[in-house]
């Protein structure tokens, strides 16, 4: 296959469909997902199969659901929506985000980047990012670069929102 070839095929490909347990909602759409008072969720493309799911939890705490491989490409996209949800939280004292890893296969470096500059950001106001249901080889990754001393990382939601009022880290 020649160059002209693949880039004439990238051109007409749509991206994938996104579906959620709620329903397909546009990006356009997730900003009304903070807007009333009982839990809400929502679900945005983030693109290049990267899928984003918030739920709210609290007044000042969210989980963000994340499901693919973080990459090169989905990076960008990534630390933008969590710096998006965080802004989107009510109150101006300490909010929360809880990252759902469950459903990431693979985060490279550019992912582990992505989640260093979204905690600098969201931490710069107040707020803090908690990781939960990272696995293994991820963990591993985040032992060997000393980011599990920056996130609090929780076996799974529960156990993340359970430890909202902690000041320990688990991992």
């Amino acid at each position: 296959m020649t160059e002209e070839s693949r880039r004439a095929g990238r051109a007409g490909r749509r991206p994938p469909e996104v579906r959620c347990r709620a329903g397909a909602v546009r990006a356009s759409a997730v900003p009304d997902a903070f807007s009333g008072a009982a839990p809400d969720v929502s679900c945005a493309h983030a693109g290049d199969g990267l899928r984003i799911e918030t739920t709210r939890v609290g007044a000042r705490t969210a989980v963000v659901a994340v499901a693919g491989e973080i990459d090169l490409r989905t990076a960008g996209p990534l630390r933008d929506r969590l710096v998006e949800m965080h802004g989107r939280l009510p109150g101006a004292g300490p909010r929360r985000l809880v990252a759902d890893f469950t459903a990431v296969p693979f985060c490279d470096a550019a992912g582990l980047g992505a989640l260093v500059a979204a905690h600098n950001q969201i931490s710069a106001d107040g707020g803090e990012i908690a990781l939960a249901g990272v696995r293994p080889a991820q963990l591993r990754l985040l032992m060997i670069t000393g980011l599990h001393r920056l996130f609090a990382i929780h076996p799974d939601v529960e156990a993340a929102l359970s430890a909202q009022d902690s000041p320990t880290r688990s991992g």
